[in-house]
C-alpha cells in the first residue's frame, strides 16, 4: 500500500483536502439555499432566538495513512458558537468513537485508524451541538459523510481465469481468439488508478492483444495444428493507463489450435497382398487397409471405393466407421481354375472437404491390392442347375424321370457318383443310377396322393466321399385321367305333393380328382335303368352342372314317398370316365306358399325341426343332471362315513407315570414288600405247574433262596382269547368295507381290557417257589457283564443241591 503514495506529500494532500472542503461547502450552500439548519429556517426561530445553522460540508480522508499522529479530517462548527467553550460538539454513527474522534470544544475530527477505500468507500455520521451546562441540543442533529479518498494501492486482477480459447489453424492475421478482462479495485472516478491497459508478455510472436479491450488476435497466418496444437500466452494488465508507477497483474491464456481438413489421406503402402481359398462364401472379408490422415475428428472420416472394373465386379469395399479402415469382401464366388490372382485398385478420399483448401492438392489417394486365390479340393458341381423335372403319373416303375449331371471343378476331374438323400425320399419313390445320374421311378405314382416330390440329390467324388454336393430337385407328377367324376355330395331333394310339371327341385354338380390342362367338362344324363322314368327329367346346363325338374302334375306320398333317380356323369377324358350317382327325392306336404311342412321320413322331419342350438341346450341340461346326481351320492357317502366313525368305541391307552425314586439296593425300608407279596398266591400257581413247586419240596424250603430263581410263565390251557379275536376281526371287517378311504395299511392300537388274567405276576421280586428247576449255568457264557449274576444263581443252585443230598 505504501508504494501507492509515491510522489505525494502529506502536506499537499491536506492542503488539497482543505480546498476540496471549501469548494464543497460553497456548492452545498448554493444548492441547499435556506435549507435545514441554515439562516432563514423558521423551524429554528423560537422565543426571539436568532436563526443559526451548521457550517460544514462533506469531508475527505485519504486511505492507507501511515503517519504516527491521528489524521485530521475536518471541522464541524455552528454559527452560534462564540468561541467561549459553552458548546459541546459530539458525533455518532459509523466509526464514531473508534475510527473517528472529535474535539468537543473545537469540533475538529481526526481519524485514528488506517482506512481502506476498497473495503469501505464512505462513512455516514451525525453531528450534535449541545449546551455544555444543560446538555440540550442547540442545533438540530445533522448528518454528514466522510468519504475515503482513493490512492493507487490495488493492482489489476483477472477474476475470470483460467482462460482457455481456441482458434482454427491457418486462420488469417487478426482473427479474434477471445477477450480477457482485468478489474481494478481502485476508484475509477478518481484519477487513473483504475485505468487498465493490456499487453502481451509471452507469446507475442503468434498473438497480439488490444491494449484497451483485451481482445486477443492472431499475429501470424500459418498456425498449424499438426506442428503445435496449443499455445500458452501471458497477458499483463497495468493500471495508471500504463504510466510509470502503475501496478500490474498477469494471467496465462491457453489457446488451442483446432483442426481443419488441410491434410489429404495417404496410404502407408502402395501395394497390399492378401490370399483366400476359392471356396470362401460371398461376403467373406479378405482383409483391411487403412489410409492415414494427420487431421483429427470428422476431418479424418473417409470413404473407400474400388476404381478398376475387374475389382468392382469381383470385390466390394466398405468403410468401418469405427476404425476408418477399408474392408475388402468377396462379391462373387472365386475359382482358382479360372483365375489365380486378382488385382484391385482401392481409392481413399475424405468425406468432408473444405473448399478453402482445395488449392492445397487433391484430397484422395490410391493403392493396389493383390488377392491370391488358393486351390482346394472342391466337391462336384451340378450342371446345369435346373431343379425341375416332370413325369406322368401312369409311368411304369423304372421309367426315367430325368438325368442330373455333376462335374468335378478341380483340375484332376475325379469321377462323380450320385445318390439320393433318403431323408427326403423315405418311401423310396425314386431311384438314381450311381454312375449316370439318371433318376427313375421306384414305385407307382399317384398325382392325387402327392402332386409334387422334393428330393435332394447327392454328388460326390468317387474316391473321396467327403466331397459332397447337394442339389434340391422338384419333380412334378403330371395328371392323367384315371379318376371318374362323382356327385359332389349325396344329394337329397324334396318335392311337394302339389308340384307342377317343369318345377326345379335340385341342381347337381360333380367333382373330379383329376386336373386336365384344358379344364373339366362334364356331361349329365339319366342312367339306362331310369329310361322308363316318367316323374323327373334331367337337363345338362352345359356349365358342369345339371338341373332336375318334375315331369308330371302332383305326387301322392301315400302311394310312394321316396324316388331314387340314378344319374350318369361322364368327363371329357381322354379316356372318358363315368360314374353313376343317385339322387334321393322325398315327397312332402307343403303349404300354399310351397314351404315344406312334413315328410314321411321321421329323420327328415327331425332334422328339419330340431336346430343345433336346441341339441346343445339339451346336452347341457343332461350334463347338469348327471353332475347333481353324483354330488348327492358323494355327500351321502361322506355323511355315512362320519356317522360310522362316531359309533366306534372310544378306546384309549391309560399311561400312569410314577416318579418315585428308590434308595437303591441297600434301601430295604422304602416299600412294604409284604404288600406286594400278598397280591398273588404263588404257591397255588407253582402247585399247578405240572408237578413242580411246593408239592415236591414241601414248605421246608428256604424262602430266601427262592428270591434268586427266575420265574417261568407258562400259558394256561384254559385261557380264552375269543373276545380279543372277535374284536380285531370286527375292526378289520369295518376297515375293508369302508370305501371312502384309500387302500393302505394302518397300525392301530387296541386298548381293550378283558377279564382278569389267571396268570400271576411275572416279576422276580418275590418268588415263593421252593423248587426252581431252571439251570443257570448258561449265564456264564453271557460275558463279563453277567458274571456276578451267574455267580449268584450258580452258587445258590449248588447250596440247594447239597441240602437236598
Amino acid at each position: 500500500m505504501a508504494k501507492g503514495l509515491q510522489g505525494f506529500s502529506w502536506t499537499m494532500l491536506l492542503l488539497f483536502c482543505a480546498i476540496q472542503e471549501l469548494g464543497a461547502w460553497a456548492m452545498h450552500t448554493a444548492a441547499e439555499g435556506p435549507g435545514l439548519g441554515q439562516p432563514g429556517d423558521p423551524a429554528l426561530l423560537a422565543g426571539g432566538r436568532v436563526k443559526r445553522g451548521w457550517v460544514w460540508n462533506q469531508f475527505f480522508v485519504v486511505e492507507e495513512y501511515t503517519g504516527t499522529e491521528p489524521l485530521y479530517v475536518g471541522k464541524i462548527h455552528s454559527d452560534s458558537d462564540e468561541g467561549d467553550g459553552s458548546i459541546k460538539y459530539t458525533i455518532s454513527g459509523e466509526g464514531a468513537g473508534t475510527i473517528f474522534l472529535i474535539d468537543e470544544i473545537t469540533g475538529d475530527i481526526h481519524a485514528t485508524e488506517r482506512l481502506d477505500r476498497e473495503q469501505k468507500t464512505f462513512y455516514t455520521l451525525r453531528a450534535q451541538a449541545r449546551d455544555r451546562q444543560t446538555d440540550q441540543l442547540l442545533e438540530p442533529e445533522s448528518e454528514f459523510i466522510i468519504k475515503v479518498q482513493d490512492i493507487n494501492d490495488s493492482e489489476p486482477r483477472f477474476l475470470e481465469g483460467p482462460y482457455i480459447g481456441s482458434v482454427a489453424e491457418l486462420s488469417p492475421i487478426g482473427t479474434s481468439v477471445m477477450q480477457v478482462m482485468a478489474s481494478d479495485a481502485d476508484d475509477p472516478t478518481y484519477g487513473s488508478s483504475a485505468r487498465v491497459v493490456y499487453s502481451v508478455l509471452e507469446g507475442e510472436q503468434h498473438f497480439t492483444v488490444d491494449s484497451k479491450t483485451g481482445v486477443i488476435r492472431t499475429a501470424v497466418a500459418d498456425l498449424d495444428r499438426e506442428t503445435q496444437d496449443r499455445y500458452e500466452v501471458v497477458i499483463r494488465a497495468t493500471d495508471m493507463a500504463g504510466q510509470l508507477g502503475g501496478l500490474s497483474g498477469s494471467t496465462t491464456v491457453t489457446i488451442v489450435v483446432t483442426d481443419v481438413n488441410d491434410n489429404p489421406p495417404r496410404f502407408p503402402q502402395k501395394m497390399y497382398q492378401f490370399s483366400i481359398v476359392e471356396t470362401a462364401p460371398v461376403g467373406t472379408a479378405i482383409g483391411r487397409v487403412k489410409a492415414e490422415d494427420s487431421d483429427v475428428g470428422e476431418n479424418t472420416d473417409m470413404t473407400y471405393q474400388v476404381k478398376d472394373e475387374e475389382g468392382v465386379e469381383m470385390f466390394k469395399v466398405t468403410t468401418d466407421s469405427n476404425t476408418q479402415e477399408a474392408v475388402i469382401t468377396i462379391q462373387k464366388p472365386l475359382d482358382y481354375e479360372s483365375k489365380k490372382v486378382h488385382t484391385v485398385v482401392v481409392e481413399a478420399l475424405n468425406k468432408f472437404v473444405d473448399p478453402r483448401f482445395v488449392d492445397l492438392g487433391t484430397f484422395r489417394d490410391q493403392t493396389i491390392v493383390r488377392v491370391s486365390v488358393l486351390d482346394i479340393d472342391e466337391p462336384p458341381e451340378f450342371r446345369p442347375p435346373s431343379n425341375l423335372m416332370e413325369v406322368q403319373e401312369d409311368a411304369h416303375v423304372g421309367s426315367v424321370v430325368g438325368v442330373v449331371t455333376a462335374l468335378d471343378p478341380d483340375t484332376a476331374n475325379h469321377p462323380v457318383r450320385y445318390a439320393i438323400d433318403r431323408s427326403t425320399d423315405a418311401e423310396r419313390i425314386f431311384d438314381i443310377d450311381a454312375n449316370t445320374g439318371a433318376i427313375v421311378t421306384g414305385k407307382v405314382l399317384d398325382r392325387e396322393t402327392a402332386g409334387w416330390h422334393n428330393i435332394t440329390v447327392l454328388a460326390m467324388e468317387k474316391d473321396n466321399h467327403s466331397q459332397v454336393s447337394r442339389a434340391s430337385l422338384r419333380i412334378r407328377i403330371l395328371d392323367v385321367n384315371d379318376n371318374p367324376p362323382e356327385l359332389a355330395t349325396p344329394y337329397e331333394a324334396a318335392v311337394c305333393e302339389d308340384a307342377k310339371p317343369g318345377q326345379l327341385i335340385q341342381t347337381i354338380s360333380v367333382v373330379d380328382r383329376d386336373e386336365p390342362q384344358s379344364g373339366h367338362r362334364f356331361y349329365f344324363t339319366l342312367a339306362p335303368e331310369a329310361s322308363n322314368n316318367h316323374h323327373f327329367s334331367l337337363l345338362d346346363v352345359k356349365d358342369n352342372t345339371a338341373a332336375v325338374h318334375t315331369r308330371r302334375m302332383g305326387f301322392n306320398r301315400q302311394e310312394q314317398d321316396v324316388y331314387l333317380l340314378p344319374i350318369l356323369v361322364v368327363d371329357s377324358g381322354p379316356p372318358a370316365l363315368s360314374s353313376t350317382g343317385t339322387l334321393t327325392i322325398r315327397v312332402c306336404g307343403c303349404d300354399s306358399h310351397g314351404a315344406i311342412q312334413s315328410c314321411n321320413s321321421t329323420a327328415y322331419v327331425v332334422s328339419a325341426t330340431l336346430s343345433p342350438g336346441a341339441l346343445i341346450a339339451l346336452l347341457v341340461c343332461i350334463l347338469i343332471l348327471v353332475v347333481l346326481i353324483l354330488l348327492i351320492l358323494t355327500l351321502k357317502r361322506h355323511h355315512k362315513s362320519h356317522l360310522t366313525s362316531e359309533d366306534d368305541e372310544d378306546m384309549r391307552d391309560n399311561v400312569i407315570k410314577y416318579n418315585d425314586e428308590g434308595g437303591g439296593e441297600q434301601d430295604t425300608e422304602a416299600y412294604d414288600m409284604s404288600a406286594l407279596r400278598s397280591l398273588y398266591d404263588f404257591s397255588e400257581i407253582k402247585g399247578g405247574d405240572g408237578g413242580g413247586g411246593l408239592a415236591e419240596g414241601g414248605p421246608s424250603r428256604n424262602p430266601a433262596s427262592e428270591l434268586h430263581a427266575l420265574p417261568q410263565w407258562v400259558q394256561s390251557p384254559d385261557l380264552d382269547f375269543t373276545v380279543f379275536r372277535d374284536y380285531i376281526c370286527k375292526k378289520v371287517e369295518q376297515a375293508d368295507e369302508d370305501l371312502s378311504v384309500p387302500p393302505y395299511d394302518s397300525f392301530q392300537t387296541y386298548a381293550f381290557e378283558g377279564s382278569a388274567s389267571p396268570i400271576p405276576s411275572l416279576s422276580s421280586i418275590n418268588t415263593w417257589s421252593s423248587g426252581s428247576e431252571q439251570d443257570f449255568s448258561y449265564l456264564g457264557g453271557w460275558g463279563p457283564r453277567f458274571r456276578q449274576l451267574a455267580a449268584l444263581y450258580a452258587g445258590r443252585r449248588g447250596e440247594e443241591d447239597s441240602e437236598e443230598s
